[in-house]
């Protein structure tokens, strides 16, 4: 079904470009649209730094589809973050701690991890790190993991995802302390998100990038049709149960779903976290939907100098015809996902200390 619809504006991904972009490095990625923020910020929007708000006023492109711009926005989360823990340590000197666990040495992880330290220093979060060998035991994690447990100088606990084939990944996340969870990903924060009237200590950092674009865009979520493309626990899943919780009507559009272009176009909101490149066409999107595209995909492109170029899951030339705000890739969520990590972390060292 997939290939039937391609055009050569908007090609899938070939298994050798995605075999290259195995080593990028997704928050290093220089956003190929210029920063546009031609509607309103919410009112949280409201309370950032000048001088980033003084930018707000950029011409909307020349498309229908206004672009939301999350290199912009996290910018401003992230000069939110520091001023918070700058007031934080003047008033009873702590600063948020942010320890991360990387076992073996996959490139795109150590990129990962290193571009977290250095977001974490811009903001004023001490970083702790532990690298292990990739041939060490889950016992050896576990241990890392127990230590940062019980240090009173680290609120979240991040370990770095893949883990080597050898370990149980359920195990690990596990046992990191649902109180320094600043990823989300403990399944008792998970449980809290599923249902009503709990609310999890923190909210997985994509998922949560996401619903704070929809906020600060001001862009209505109650009453509205939503569906999530992908159903996947780190995104799909937990992105659904968000807007859930924000009282829209909610669908899921995965590998099983038949005629998943009929129910795409029905949608008021689109959040794509599937993975595969342009599989979101023009013709899947209601003119005046709103789309958010999650997806980060290389494909082949011989006028680029490293032979491929990133796409997201929508095709967004023909998006921008009919939705009428998009986000772009990159330069859309993947800034977000940095920042709202950085703001799961600020969250837990003020609860933990019962700072207001």
């Amino acid at each position: 079904m997939v290939s039937s619809i391609l055009s050569s504006r908007c090609p899938l991904s070939s298994p050798a470009a995605v075999a290259r972009a195995l080593a990028l490095p997704r928050m290093t990625l220089a956003c190929r649209f210029q920063s546009s923020v031609p509607m309103p910020l919410g009112s949280m929007a409201v309370r950032s730094v000048a001088s980033r708000n003084s930018s707000l006023s950029a011409v909307a492109p020349e498309t229908s589809a206004k672009v939301i711009d999350g290199k912009l926005v996290s910018g401003q989360i992230k000069d939110e973050v520091a001023a918070e823990i700058a007031r934080m340590k003047d008033t009873i000197g702590i600063v948020p701690g942010l320890a991360v666990i990387l076992v073996g040495s996959r490139k795109d992880s150590q990129t990962y991890v290193r571009n977290k330290k250095k977001a974490c220093k811009a903001v004023g979060i001490n970083s702790y790190e532990v690298n292990l060998p990739e041939d060490c035991t889950e016992e050896e994690v576990l241990k890392h993991i127990a230590i940062f447990n019980d240090d009173s100088s680290v609120h979240g606990i991040l370990v770095q995802l893949p883990l080597p084939r050898h370990m149980k990944e359920e195990n690990i996340l596990n046992a990191v302390s649902i109180e320094k969870d600043v990823d989300g990903f403990h399944p008792l924060n998970i449980g809290r998100l599923a249902m009503q009237g709990r609310d999890p200590l923190f909210v997985p950092c994509t998922p949560k990038g996401c619903m704070e674009l929809l906020h600060r865009y001001d862009i209505e979520i109650k009453g509205k049709r939503a569906v999530v493309i992908g159903r996947s626990n780190i995104v799909g899943m937990p992105v659904a149960l968000l807007l859930q919780k924000a009282n829209a009507t909610v669908s899921m559009v995965h590998s099983y779903t038949k005629n998943p272009e009929e129910i795409t176009s029905q949608a008021d909101i689109i959040i794509s976290a599937a993975g595969v490149a342009n599989l979101v066409r023009g013709s899947w999107i209601k003119p005046g939907a709103v789309v958010i595209d999650v997806g980060i995909n290389p494909v082949d492109d011989a006028e680029s100098p490293r032979g491929y170029r990133l796409v997201g899951d929508v095709c967004y030339e023909e998006a921008c015809e009919v939705a009428s705000a998009i986000t772009p890739v990159p330069g859309g969520v993947g800034p977000m996902t940095i920042a709202m990590l950085l703001s799961n972390t600020l969250e837990s060292a003020k609860r933990i200390h019962n700072f207001k």
